[in-house]
């Protein structure tokens, strides 16, 4: 988050003399005036933004979404998007294997939504390579949208001059609107919002924010949990090669206390490229199965076997707590004292 600028010494000798102004402002909703580029005008300005990170999957942007309808070839695949209904036909083609590298080449000109809810037509893969490039440069100065709080509406922003004296203000009906309002305020214009406002975070639920302070400890919150989320993508993404690269055995199977790993050391596990698992034995008895990834902070694997008593008993969604290029180690979700060890041969 950018840095509250140092007070100027024409303002610093009006807060001097205005003492009473200010005591007025703290009585009404006890906050003093903010600049749009003060700490709490970028975090505002950042949440208003215009959040294009649901379609990521199809344009791995952020900071814009693509304007349907638009005609793409998915994995050598043409599929045209009318609407968002059409979103779980390029979901489901990327989603086919897990260890294929997945292309997606637009048809141009299309159309991009930016984050400050303009629309701009790309004509080119050169063009849009460069809108791309833009937001991976604004996410790593902290400049894109913050996707994971949003703010309920209507809100009320208080306006002052310099001297700190309340000039009116204004009610504020979208997000849109904030944004606009941020984005076209100048350095003469000062703002304070008129607390309590809710907010509701990315996984619906709300809380009531009082203060400056309390925003930004909430947005705090939520953006080391994004953090967090896109660090267990990115190893639930590693895992899942380790995984399909190799052939695996149990290197450890421990049940509350009691330990049969012996029960698996004549099986070989393989882990293929469609979500399927194949447990081998010496003598080519094969036990079949399904597994599954997913993520949220932690990184996890659904084992499905079926038809085999002992490898039932590995059925459970694991939670995984660390892994090399050649162990995995899982702990059941449900119960702490359920772990399995997959060791890489």
């Amino acid at each position: 988050m950018k840095k509250l600028r140092i007070i100027t010494g024409m303002a610093l000798l009006a807060v001097l003399g205005f003492t009473s102004c200010q005591s007025e402002v703290d009585e009404v909703q006890g906050e003093n005036p903010n600049s749009v580029n003060s700490t709490t005008g970028t975090n505002i300005k950042r949440v208003s933004m215009y959040d294009g990170s649901f379609d990521d999957f199809l344009d791995g942007a952020s900071c814009s979404s693509i304007v349907l309808p638009v005609t793409a070839k998915i994995n050598g695949t043409n599929v045209t998007l009318l609407s968002q209904l059409d979103y779980q036909q390029v979901i489901s083609i990327l989603g086919t294997y897990n260890d294929d590298q997945d292309t997606i080449i637009f048809n141009f000109p299309l159309k991009v939504k930016m984050s400050n809810y303009s629309e701009v037509t790309v004509n080119n893969q050169s063009e849009y390579d460069a809108i791309i490039n833009a937001c991976t440069s604004a996410e790593s100065a902290s400049e894109a949208a913050i996707s994971c709080v949003s703010i309920n509406f209507p809100i009320t922003l208080l306006t002052y001059n310099l001297t700190f004296e309340q000039t009116g203000s204004i009610v504020i009906q979208s997000k849109q609107e904030l944004y606009t309002y941020m984005y076209n305020a100048n350095s003469n214009e000062l703002f304070a919002v008129k607390y309590p406002i809710t907010i509701k975070y990315s996984d619906n639920t709300t809380t009531t924010i009082s203060s400056n302070g309390e925003l930004q400890s909430s947005i705090n919150e939520c953006t080391a949990k994004d953090d967090a989320e896109d660090l267990a993508k990115e190893n639930a993404e590693k895992i899942e090669k380790i995984m399909v690269d190799g052939a695996f055995k149990v290197q450890s199977f421990i049940k509350l206390g009691v330990d049969t790993t012996t029960d698996y050391k004549d099986y070989t596990i393989d882990f293929t490229n469609d979500f399927k698992i194949k447990a081998t034995n010496v003598v080519l008895t094969t036990v079949n199965g399904t597994y599954a990834l997913s993520s949220e902070t932690d990184v996890f694997l659904q084992l499905n076997f079926t038809g085999n008593a002992n490898f039932n008993l590995l059925n459970n969604n694991w939670k995984v707590t660390s892994f090399t290029s050649s162990t995995i180690t899982l702990q059941s979700s449900a119960n702490a004292a359920i772990s399995l060890v997959l060791k890489q041969i």
